[in-house]
């Protein structure tokens, strides 16, 4: 179980994302203020800590400081402060990782999941989170945004919108516009060899994107 303490003064925020982290996989705590978040340490271990910077008592970026020196608890800092200087400062304060606000708690999700496997806390998984960018068009696979074309956006997005659902390959043709620019049904194998290399460790064994026999594809994917 992740154990994840959250520092963060709205509360509306904090209750949202208490919701999202309310699995089997994490334990979430949330406090109001620096100084709870300062006690609460020196009693309880936790995986990491979401720090947000704008708060009562003490602003983020001292208490960002405060707290790694007293423990080696990775710190994710989550605030609506875009400016590179407070990026720059957290991190010399031995923040981890900055993730600007409004974000999907997916993206937090994967960060808090980056972050645990470059300290060592857990295993790295090749089936680690995908993140979908609606607006950008882009789909990230370990925080690092993949090179797609139309088609091959298009048929992952649709493979992770229905995981673990067999899809023939004539809905995937049928259901990608941009596949007209890839020829007939016949290339949907070739589309799927295409993202294998992108996705998966070894391509010619599979183990995301699927081959069903006599079916098509399935993306075996746990969310």
């Amino acid at each position: 179980m992740i154990q994840v303490l959250m520092v963060e003064d709205d509360e509306v925020i904090a209750e949202f994302l208490g919701k999202f982290f309310d699995t089997d996989e994490y334990k979430f705590m949330h406090v109001l203020k620096p100084s709870q978040a300062l006690n609460i340490i020196k009693k309880e271990s936790f995986d990491i800590i979401i720090l947000d910077l704008t708060l009562p008592e003490v602003d983020g970026l001292v208490l960002c400081k405060k707290l790694n020196s007293l423990t080696a608890t990775p710190i994710i800092i989550s605030s609506a402060r875009n400016d590179i200087n407070d990026k720059l400062t957290a991190l010399e304060h031995g923040a981890d990782d900055y993730l600007a606000k409004p974000y999907d708690p997916r993206e937090l999700e994967a960060r808090i999941k980056t972050v645990l496997k470059r300290v060592g806390k857990i295993a790295h998984d090749e089936n680690a989170a995908f993140i979908i960018n609606n607006e950008s068009s882009e789909i990230f696979h370990n925080n690092q945004a993949l090179e797609l074309t139309p088609a091959e956006y298009q048929m992952l997005k649709m493979f992770l919108e229905n995981p673990n659902r067999s899809i023939s390959r004539a809905d995937i043709a049928n259901s990608i516009d941009s596949h007209r620019f890839e020829s007939g049904v016949e290339s949907i194998n070739v589309l799927v060899g295409r993202i294998r290399k992108k996705i998966e460790k070894e391509p010619n064994k599979p183990q995301l994107l699927k081959t069903i026999r006599g079916i098509g594809y399935r993306f075996a994917y746990k969310i």
